[in-house]
């Protein structure tokens, strides 16, 4: 298991996301700009099988999560797993 925050000014990502999305502009805390660090694990053999954001751990223009109280995310509780070596 780990914890992620998402963050744009993180190396790499800006310029990735300008690639992949061109035109778009983003937020600071996109949940996109999470995918250079996945694509990294997953180059590593790792997969990731399981991603929610974590509730109250962020401010207003993050995640939010209807119905509640202002709660909002930059946060990600991720699962991955690997294949044993064998």
């Amino acid at each position: 298991t780990l914890l992620v925050s998402a963050n744009i000014e993180a190396p790499g990502v800006r310029e990735y996301l300008a690639t992949r999305y061109p035109g778009w502009k983003p937020a600071v805390y996109s949940p996109e700009s999470l995918d250079v660090f996945l694509n990294e694990l997953g180059d590593k053999g790792w997969e990731l099988v399981h991603m929610q954001p974590v509730a109250g751990v962020g401010t207003n223009r993050d995640i939010n999560f209807p119905g509640t109280l202002n709660l909002f995310s930059n946060t990600f509780f991720c699962v991955l797993k690997r294949r044993k070596a064998a």
